[in-house]
């Protein structure tokens, strides 16, 4: 839900920019693309293009020309439409009460009390119902995704040994690599012209990113990947998570250098390298050291009354009360309160996503202003930091939870191409007739 509802945290980030194009820019409406049973209209496109463009350029990269960056959006924007169409088509809803819990959160997140984040958004010109209707799309693909992914995913004992055996046998699998992708996507049983057309592409962006071009406009330009409108961002990947197609490849090279094109099913790709981090011969892991306080919700006790009940705990602690008394004394997770709160030594991925996250932004010896995760609300404090060496049984668990998640990219990005082939799809924006080459 978190990656789903970025973009909508754009609306808020960006209003200080967009403010004079929602000031001093009216936009005919016409339809620009018919998506299904959806259509999409230029005002949706344009104030996308800004918020896009805003934010490659917050990032330190260059926005494309406005042709091919039109076609990167308007394709976006279309394979939203049509996730939200198979979501309603499959039960998916998204009620009042979850929008208004998200939104709370993005004005949290920001500092803000939620009418004064509905006064910014009126301020600079922003509707507060169209972002909310905002929010509630997003929610609802990231349910539909959630589903797709949920999907029955099985893994073997022989694999996990095989990957270990793989990872223990090459150099690089204890670093973490920063990459940047790009991908040049091909249909399901291609033809060969379409993958020879395909792979010439392929090699022509290559050569421009050897050139000196900047991979990150490339990838923005010309990928079909995920993370195309990000510049192709990756993030950070372990050297033991890579995804198995370009592992080998990422290993052998070099802070920015940039791989041979790769070819897999789903078309052709480039990685370039940005950083490259660590050095370990021996696997290790950061683990953190923790305790909470849990105030469960009931017909009793609203989200507003265990959020406010955490709020005086913590400020009690911050005055100087101990947190293993108040938590025996309060926190409704029967197992830790006993012991005053305390979770023990844990590496990531042993909590929950809202739990994690909250977790990551804390220093030793800080505790979190109160959050919602599905047991209820807590606060949590961080009480020791180290790397550690990974156990054997750790390894395996890591191995078996990283496959599953590969299984499910696999499956999703499959299913999403499936979704998009399948539909119905027009484009009417004049601006697209031109024909679109990656030396254009």
């Amino acid at each position: 839900m978190t990656n789903r509802i970025g973009a909508a945290l754009a609306w808020l980030l960006l209003l200080t920019w967009l403010a004079p194009v929602a000031q001093a820019v009216q936009w005919v409406d016409e339809v620009v693309a018919v998506a299904g049973q959806d259509v999409i209209p230029r005002s949706e496109l344009e104030m996308q293009m800004k918020i896009i463009a805003g934010e490659l350029d917050a990032a330190g990269g260059k926005a494309p020309e406005r042709r091919l960056l039109l076609k990167q959006v308007l394709d976006k924007m279309i394979l939203e439409s049509l996730e939200v169409q198979r979501a309603r088509s499959m039960g998916i809803k998204v009620d009042d009460s979850q929008v208004d819990e998200a939104v709370r959160r993005i004005a949290a997140e920001n500092r803000m009390t939620l009418p004064r984040f509905r006064q910014a958004l009126s301020k600079e010109g922003l509707d507060f119902d169209s972002f909310r209707e905002r929010i509630r799309r997003e929610l609802m693909i990231s349910q539909l995704q959630q589903r797709i992914r949920g999907a029955q995913v099985n893994v073997s004992d022989r694999e996990i040994d095989d990957l270990l055996a793989t990872n223990q046998s090459r150099q690089g699998a204890n670093k973490r690599y920063r990459l940047r992708h790009i991908l040049i996507a091909v249909p399901e049983a291609a033809s060969a012209a379409q993958l020879e057309k395909a792979r010439e592409k392929a090699e022509k962006l290559r050569r421009r990113a050897l050139e000196g071009g900047d991979f990150a406009r490339l990838a923005a330009s010309f990928s079909s990947g995920a993370n195309a409108l990000k510049g192709g961002d990756l993030g950070w990947r372990a050297g033991d998570e890579l995804p198995t197609l370009f592992a080998d490849t990422v290993r052998k090279m070099k802070e920015g250098e940039v791989s041979p094109v790769i070819q897999s099913p789903s078309g052709y790709h480039i990685i370039k390298v940005e950083k490259i981090e660590g050095d370990a011969d021996t696997p290790s892991v950061e683990q953190n050291r923790a305790r909470h306080i849990l105030i469960k919700t009931d017909d009793v006790t609203s989200d507003g009354k265990a959020k406010q009940m955490l709020e005086t705990l913590r400020a009690r602690i911050l005055q100087g009360e101990d947190f293993g008394r108040l938590a025996k004394q309060y926190s409704d997770d029967e197992g830790s309160a006993k012991q005053g709160g305390e979770l023990g030594w844990a590496i990531p991925g042993s909590y929950v996503p809202a739990f994690e996250k909250a977790l990551a932004m804390l220093k030793p010896g800080e505790i979190s202003k109160p959050f919602k995760s599905k047991f209820g609300w807590h606060i949590v404090q961080l009480e020791e930091r180290s790397v550690a060496p990974i156990d054997k049984d750790v390894l395996r668990q890591r191995a078996r939870a990283f496959l599953i998640k590969q299984k499910q990219d696999e499956a999703l990005e499959l299913w999403l191409r499936r979704l998009r082939n399948e539909s119905f799809v027009e484009y009417r924006l004049p601006e697209l007739q031109e024909k679109e080459e990656a030396g254009s």
